[in-house]
C-alpha cells in the first residue's frame, strides 16, 4: 500500500519525469552528435535546457511503501548488488520474495538502477523494487543518457522514455537525509560511444535502525578511471559521511587493478599482468586488489577508520570476465581494439577463458560486522544471469 509520503514523492518524481518527457527528451537527439563535454556546453540546445537538466540530475527521489514500523533486531542484514540496470527486474523481484537470504535483508544498496531506459523496459526500477517489497527508498540519478546504453544494450527494443541511470538505497526502516556526493568523471562521457550527461555520484543517507542509527553510502566508482582517481573518489565519499559513529560504504568500486582511463593505458596494464603470470595475478591481485594495484584506495579507508577485511569474503570473486561471453565482448569492444582479443584469449587459455575479479565491497566503521557472504547463484549456472555481478551481504550490529 502506498503511504502518503510515497504519494508526495511520486508526485514530485512524476513532475520531474513529465519535464523530461515534454521538454528535454525530444531535444536529446540534437545533443547526441556532440563529441565532447566542451562541445556540449557550447551547444545552444544544451544552453537552453541546462537549468532543467541540472534540476533532474540533482534531485534525489525518495518515498515509502513500508507498511508500519519494522521491529528492532540484534543484527541487521545489509545487501549490496549491482543489478545491471534492472534489466531482469521480474526475476530479481522473484528472488527477493522467495530466496531465504534475500527475504531477510533489511537494507539494500542497489547499484546501476535505471529509470526510463529502453534496456530495462522503461521501468522506474528503484520505485518498483520499493513498491513490490514494501520498503522505503531513495533513488539518485547520475546520468541522463543520450543513447540506449553500451554494447548489446544498443539492441534494446524501443526508445528511452526518460534516460536516467543511477543508484538506490532501500530499507525496511526510515531513510533520513538522502543526498548526493558528486564524483569527478574519469573520462569525458561525451567522448565515447555511450554518451551521457552527468557523473557518478554516491548516494548517502542515514538509516533509522532501532538502536543503531547508521550512515550509509551506496557507491559506484568510475570504471573508466585510474587507480588514483578511484582512490580520490572514495576519499570524497568518506569526507561526506559523519566524522564519527556507525557508518557503512557499499557498492561496485571497480577495483579491477587497471588504469582504464584510456584503452592505451589498459592495454599496457594488461601486458604487464601477462608478464607477471595470469595465475599469479588472479590469485594475488585480481582477488586481493588491496595488496598492490588498488592499495591507495583501501589505505585511505583504513586511515579513516574503516574495515574492509572482516566485512567481505576474502579472496572470492564478485564478477567473472569470460572471453566467449557475447555481452562482455561487445561491451569491452566499445573501447578496446579488436586486435587485443586474441591476446586476451591466449593469456587466459589455461584458466578456462575466464578471469575472476573482486570489485564489489563493503567497508564498515563503528560496527560489529559478521557473516559476510557472496551470492553467486544469481549469476553462475543460469541461462540468463540476473546480473553480471554477484550480490554481497553482511550482518551488522552495535560494536562492542
Amino acid at each position: 500500500m502506498e503511504t502518503v509520503l510515497a504519494q508526495d514523492a511520486r508526485l514530485e518524481a512524476d513532475r520531474i519525469h513529465d519535464t523530461l518527457r515534454r521538454e528535454i527528451v525530444p531535444r536529446l537527439p540534437e545533443l547526441a552528435g556532440c563529441r565532447s563535454m566542451p562541445e556540449l556546453l557550447r551547444h545552444p540546445v544544451y544552453c537552453a535546457l541546462e537549468g532543467k537538466i541540472r534540476l533532474v540530475l540533482e534531485t534525489t527521489q525518495a518515498g515509502s511503501y513500508a507498511d508500519g514500523r519494522a521491529p528492532a533486531r540484534d543484527r541487521y542484514r545489509i545487501l549490496c548488488w549491482n543489478i545491471e540496470r534492472g534489466a531482469q527486474l521480474e526475476a530479481q523481484l522473484h528472488e527477493f520474495r522467495t530466496h531465504p537470504y534475500l527475504r531477510g535483508c533489511d537494507v539494500l544498496l542497489l547499484v546501476e538502477t535505471d529509470a526510463g531506459m529502453a534496456r530495462s523496459a522503461n521501468r522506474d526500477v528503484a520505485r518498483e523494487f520499493a513498491r513490490h517489497l514494501g520498503m522505503h527508498y531513495a533513488f539518485l540519478p547520475c546520468y541522463l543518457s543520450l543513447v540506449k546504453g553500451s554494447g548489446v544494450e544498443r539492441e534494446a527494443v524501443g526508445a528511452n522514455e526518460l534516460g536516467l541511470h543511477g543508484n538506490a538505497i532501500l530499507s525496511r526502516y526510515p531513510i533520513r537525509r538522502p543526498r548526493a556526493v558528486q564524483l569527478r568523471n574519469g573520462i569525458d562521457k561525451m567522448a565515447c560511444r555511450e554518451r551521457r550527461i552527468g557523473s557518478q555520484k554516491a548516494l548517502v543517507a542515514e538509516i533509522d535502525l532501532p538502536g543503531l542509527p547508521l550512515a550509509v553510502a551506496c557507491v559506484h566508482l568510475d570504471a573508466n578511471s585510474s587507480q588514483r582517481h578511484r582512490a580520490d573518489q572514495m576519499s570524497e565519499v568518506v569526507a561526506a559521511l559523519p566524522a564519527s559513529g556507525a557508518a557503512l560504504i557499499g557498492g561496485d568500486w571497480n577495483t579491477t587493478t587497471f588504469d582504464s582511463s584510456s584503452a592505451f593505458r589498459a592495454i599496457l596494464g594488461y601486458g604487464l599482468r601477462v608478464l607477471m603470470g595470469a595465475g599469479n595475478v588472479i590469485r594475488n591481485h585480481y582477488l586481493h586488489p588491496y595488496r598492490r594495484f588498488e592499495k591507495e584506495l583501501f589505505g585511505r579507508l583504513e586511515a579513516a577508520g574503516f574495515d574492509y577485511l572482516r566485512s567481505n569474503r576474502a579472496g572470492e570473486p564478485t564478477i567473472r570476465y569470460t572471453v566467449n561471453d557475447e555481452r562482455a565482448f561487445k561491451n569491452l569492444a566499445e573501447w578496446v581494439p579488436l586486435w587485443c582479443f586474441p591476446f586476451i584469449r591466449w593469456a587466459l587459455r589455461n584458466h578456462g577463458g575466464g578471469c575472476p575479479l573482486k570489485i564489489d565491497w563493503f567497508a564498515t566503521r563503528g560496527l560489529e560486522a559478521q557473516n559476510p557472504v557472496i551470492l553467486d547463484e544469481f549469476r553462475e549456472g543460469r541461462a540468463v544471469p540476473l546480473s553480471d555481478h554477484d550480490a554481497i551481504g553482511l550482518e551488522v550490529g552495535v560494536a562492542s
